[in-house]
């Protein structure tokens, strides 16, 4: 008596082609019935300053938040005041940066209250 050891395959291609015709039908509902989403309330769009802050290093040395030129020893004291109700920064060092500049520019974000730093290309 010998014992026939394959899979037999026939049933999972069964449910593959009905989950198949499954989806392309509900592809077409899709497209017939409309969805109806309500348009965001007006308070969350009337913010007094911009949702997000970016810290930039610019190539020749210099610091910038949001695009407004900033010394780096004014640095500190304008991103303790930023940091107020915020967690969010995204910091943008230019290519030719050293990494350490980053790495300090981070170190202020965070001391000044930023929990969260992301990085920008």
């Amino acid at each position: 008596m010998a014992v026939n050891a394959e899979i037999n395959v026939t049933p999972m291609i069964d449910v593959l082609l009905v989950l198949l015709v499954v989806f392309m039908i509900s592809m077409q509902f899709r497209a017939i019935l409309s969805v109806n989403v309500p348009p965001p309330p007006a308070h969350s769009t009337a913010r007094g300053g911009p949702q997000q802050l970016v810290l930039e290093l610019k190539d020749d040395g210099s610091y910038a938040i949001n695009g407004s030129a900033t010394e780096l020893s004014a640095l500190p004291a304008r991103l303790h005041e930023l940091a107020e109700g915020r967690t969010l920064i995204f910091v943008r060092g230019a290519p030719r940066r050293p990494y350490r500049d980053v790495v300090r520019a981070v170190d202020l974000a965070k001391g000044a209250g930023f929990q969260i730093v992301g990085y920008m290309p």
